[in-house]
């Protein structure tokens, strides 16, 4: 978990008041996620298994008394952003990062909710672009923000689905279901398996001494730019060309026999998604069984296959999962394999625990040596869901 912050420097409710005048009535917490494995697969249908993590966005909020939103983010680089509630369409240029909070409430608006004026305050720990959902925990967090302002709530399904909708249109991103649905639905010590075809969600229990550890390429990457359209166009053209509703309904056997039909790249795109889906239940097992090797070549497996089939990984993501590799047992290395959508972000790697900043330090000295600079490496664990919290909390 995130240390608690000095009591000598300001808090979240203090700076708040530094840029509006007032003080906070409400805030949410919203975690990150890693997936495990399972990836590229949930706008086709398939399994996945994400974790919460213990990096989290945070909004503080209080109503304005005007007709307008206020918002002010600390990451860097981000300016703050003033939209009349009237006018409540994407930005472009350095205000793109709004259209991830504007997105939810004009879905909350469309479910025929009278939007107050407000100014928030996002903060946090959590890395964005880094393939951490970074993009669904402050969605969520705006939900929930909104839900406190107004007394009304959704359930956690509901309100993922609005959350998804909100990066659809307003962030152009047709992502799956998996972030919005493992950051306001996890649950804390365990990893969330999700059915993206009837959104059964299964918590699953890692064993004790698996540690997870998350290597931050520095890479950021932007799902907006294209490549994530393109994909999930490709699975969508290979499930019409298949004959079956989604890629969860295709096999390796249908993919190879009408690879002439499909073309190579939807070939090798499909081959990705019917795999990967396989692996998912097949990991469980091996971690239900206590099987670290059997894992591990899973976790393989799925890097592999999205290096080579679905063609979303980088040279800075390949090397991250290199060196796990390579350290092997003798750093206590389980698997490893890039996390997220990809062209840029994280690896996840399973570690045995006790071991974690050796393995940590091997990282940071082999991408240096290759790149430059270090990567940003954490050890977390499986966290709760998205919440409104007190504003004292002391997470805050």
């Amino acid at each position: 978990m995130p240390p608690t912050p000095s009591p000598t420097l300001p808090t979240p409710s203090a700076r708040f008041a530094a840029q509006f005048g007032s003080q906070p009535t409400v805030a949410a917490r919203a975690p990150g996620r890693v997936n495990l494995i399972g990836e590229h697969v949930d706008y086709a249908g398939g399994l996945v298994l994400p974790v919460a993590i213990d990096r989290s966005l945070q909004v503080f909020a209080a109503p304005n008394g005007a007709n307008r939103v206020r918002l002010v983010s600390e990451a860097p680089g981000l300016r703050p952003v003033e939209v009349p509630l009237t006018d409540l369409e994407p930005r472009t240029g350095p205000d793109r990062w709004a259209n991830y909070v504007l997105g939810v409430l004009v879905q909350y608006q469309e479910q025929g909710w009278t939007l107050p004026g407000f100014d928030a305050l996002c903060t946090g720990d959590l890395p964005l672009g880094a393939g951490l959902s970074s993009s669904a925990a402050l969605e969520t967090a705006s939900a929930l923000v909104l839900e406190g302002l107004t007394g009304r709530g959704l359930d956690p399904i509901g309100r993922a689905r609005l959350c998804q909708q909100a990066e659809h249109r307003h962030a152009g991103v047709p992502c799956g279901l998996m972030d919005q649905l493992a950051v306001g639905a996890g649950r804390a010590g365990h990893a969330l398996l999700v059915d993206c075809r009837s959104l059964e969600l299964t918590p699953v229990q890692l064993p004790a001494d698996w540690s997870i550890v998350v290597a931050d390429s520095r890479v950021k990457h932007a799902l907006a730019d294209g490549e994530y359209r393109r994909r999930r166009v490709d699975c969508e053209t290979a499930a019409r060309l298949l004959g079956v509703p989604t890629l969860r309904e295709a096999t390796p056997e249908l993919v190879a026999a009408k690879a002439d039909v499909l073309g190579e790249r939807i070939t090798r795109r499909a081959r990705h998604v019917v795999t990967e889906i396989a692996r998912v239940p097949a990991f469980i097992a091996a971690a239900a069984g206590g099987d670290p090797a059997a894992a591990g070549k899973l976790l393989r497996a799925s890097h592999l296959s999205l290096r080579e089939d679905f063609a979303v990984s980088c040279p800075e993501l390949d090397a991250l999962a290199e060196a796990a590799w390579s350290a092997g047992e003798r750093l206590g290395v389980i698997g490893a394999r890039m996390t997220g959508g990809g062209f840029g972000g994280a690896t996840v790697n399973l570690v045995r625990r006790g071991r974690e900043a050796d393995f940590a330090h091997h990282l940071e000295v082999d991408f240096a040596g290759r790149f430059g600079h270090p990567p940003g490496v954490f050890i977390t664990r499986p966290a709760p869901a998205a919440a409104l919290l007190p504003l004292d909390h002391p997470i805050l």
